[in-house]
């Protein structure tokens, strides 16, 4: 009976130390892959970093003025007059038979602030 638990004892300390060797090389790969995700998040930021200062370099505003005077024939870019903007009486706004009704208004014009 003594040597039954002796090799249940033995049987179960092999499982426990492969368990942790099986545990420690998962470990050892997840840190991996979580260096490597690390890195390429960093690449990335550096990369829009990059495009970040190659946008602001080519929105700038003399040299978006020289590309619109350059192309003004093929563009025919004008600038924004008065007439261009609708009126307020052409919005078409919706009928007021499909507004909410507001069944207990309250004046605030009349009300005295407090501080």
């Amino acid at each position: 009976m003594r040597s039954l638990y002796f090799i249940l004892t033995a049987l179960s300390v092999i499982g426990l130390a492969f368990w942790a060797y099986h545990e420690n090389y998962e470990t050892q790969e997840a840190l991996s892959e979580a260096e490597d995700l690390q890195t390429q998040i960093s690449d990335a930021r550096q990369r829009l970093r990059v495009l970040n200062a190659e946008w602001a370099y080519l929105n700038r505003p003399d040299r978006l003025r020289e590309l619109a005077e350059i192309n003004f024939d093929r563009l025919g870019l004008l600038p924004l007059q008065p007439n261009q903007f609708g009126r307020i009486d052409q919005v078409a706004f919706p009928p007021d038979d499909t507004l909410l009704p507001i069944l207990d208004p309250i004046e605030v014009s009349e009300t005295e602030a407090h501080p």
